[in-house]
């Protein structure tokens, strides 16, 4: 089963961007998962216990490097196309 996930990060510091940027440049490490970021949120859609995986994975990852942070997820079953623009 495929899963599209939308998630966007808020560090609890000053400097939120450098949070944020290192962020999506983890998810860009997964090859088997289609990601599309924007100026609010990343999308990312592939086979679902991989999505859940690499999200689990790499919000703890970044709670452990930076600290606290806010991470607002939406899920949708099935597989959307996320070069979509309407």
């Amino acid at each position: 089963m495929k899963l599209t996930a939308e998630i966007s990060c808020y560090p609890l510091q000053d400097d939120y961007l450098a949070p944020i940027k290192w962020f999506i440049d983890r998810l860009k490490q997964y090859d088997n998962i289609e990601r599309k970021t924007n100026a609010m949120a990343t999308q990312v859609c592939g086979d679902y216990q991989a999505v859940m995986m690499m999200l689990a994975t790499e919000m703890q990852a970044a709670h452990e490097k930076w600290g606290k942070a806010v991470f607002v997820c939406k899920f949708i079953g099935g597989q959307l196309d996320l070069s979509h623009s309407q």
